[in-house]
């Protein structure tokens, strides 16, 4: 049977479908714990969170369910190249959006300063919640966090998107690792060499992954129907990482602006940018993305370019000016067909045993 791997047996779940974690507010109490209940297991981006609100939204994913559940971090949350960034190359990234700016009657924003919680606080707050998996992108915690969670009996899960990063990471002592190709949406989570050099598809990167390590894979990218979990599978994944399609749910906190792009043409044109935030991530292409295309040199690093951006960025959504905004998406969303998780979930699961 398809449904009983490696993956199931670790957390005990149904089904080897992970709902992949959204970052930038996106991911919903709603959508983790639906995905959870019906045998998979969902997830929640805490990233943009503080560690008051990773403790409320755990308890608020344990009232509804009683399943697992993965809260998810970035490990490196601060760009190297933070610390060097001055008022002089501040001056030329306003330069280059000034024009945006003005057309929306924004007022540019002063150098930011404040970028939230770290990844040390967050964690803490993971670990007091304790959830019953710790999941986590762009990089490895040290080892005494995660005999830490081990202690606490709580899962670790990390994200590889080449096959040395998934050595590192079953070295480091994870239970299992999400082997991500570059048809994925949203951030590349490269960590040992940068996200440009680690461009890898995830249907040649899940045989070479399930080849090296012995934890369970889970294969992301690309990833939306049935067809996909049982080519998964079929190259030695564990279970399969779906984030899109269940972006597109009415279940997730994205706009419905965001959802309605996931089901339009356009979304079959998506790209790898480092506007939004200073990290190469994917998303449907819009007339910013084209526009700034080849300047990424003027841009601030991770977090900063982000922070910089938003008051823009609510402008254009606020006034519905979505040809410039980039809708985070991966390569699968022309493949999308349902707007309700439970819809979708099911649909997955006949899907895969017809095709096997």
């Amino acid at each position: 049977m398809w449904t009983k791997t490696k993956f199931t047996e670790l957390l005990g779940i149904a089904y080897p479908i992970v709902q992949g974690p959204f970052g930038g507010r996106l991911s919903s109490v709603e959508l983790a714990s639906t995905v959870s209940n019906l045998g998979g297991m969902g997830s929640f981006g805490a990233q943009p969170l503080s560690p008051e609100e990773i403790i409320q939204t755990n308890h608020a994913l344990r009232k509804a369910t009683d399943k697992p559940y993965a809260l998810n971090l970035w490990v490196n949350d601060r760009d190297e190249r933070l610390k060097t960034f001055g008022q002089a190359e501040y001056e030329k990234l306003k330069e280059l959006f000034a024009p945006y700016f003005n057309e929306f009657n924004v007022p540019l924003p002063p150098m930011p300063v404040n970028f939230g919680a770290s990844f040390n606080e967050q964690v803490q707050a993971v670990l007091e919640a304790k959830p019953p998996v710790f999941s986590f992108i762009f990089g490895i915690p040290s080892g005494d966090l995660l005999e830490e969670f081990r202690r606490k009996n709580i899962r670790a899960i990390g994200t590889a998107t080449t096959v040395d990063e998934a050595i590192a990471l079953e070295q480091a002592g994870v239970d299992a690792i999400v082997a991500t190709g570059f048809e994925a949406g949203g951030h590349r989570a490269s960590f040992l060499r940068s996200a440009e050099d680690s461009l890898t598809g995830v249907f040649a990167l899940i045989p070479q992954v399930a080849d090296h390590v012995s934890v369970p894979v889970i294969a992301a990218g690309g990833i939306a129907d049935g067809r996909g979990i049982r080519a998964a599978l079929t190259l030695g994944a564990h279970a399969v990482q779906i984030g899109t399609a269940f972006l597109a749910t009415q279940q997730s906190a994205a706009t419905a602006e965001h959802k309605q792009k996931l089901f339009s043409p356009e979304a079959k044109y998506t790209t790898l940018t480092k506007i939004f935030s200073g990290r190469l991530a994917r998303g449907i292409r819009s007339r910013l993305t084209d526009e700034i295309r080849g300047k990424d040199h003027l841009l601030a690093p991770y977090p900063m370019q982000s922070h910089f951006l938003s008051a823009l960025r609510s402008a254009m959504q606020n006034t519905h000016q979505d040809e410039y905004i980039t809708f985070w998406s991966g390569q699968s969303a022309p493949l999308l067909k349902y707007k309700d998780a439970t819809q979708l979930f099911q649909a997955l699961l006949s899907q895969a045993d017809v095709t096997g």
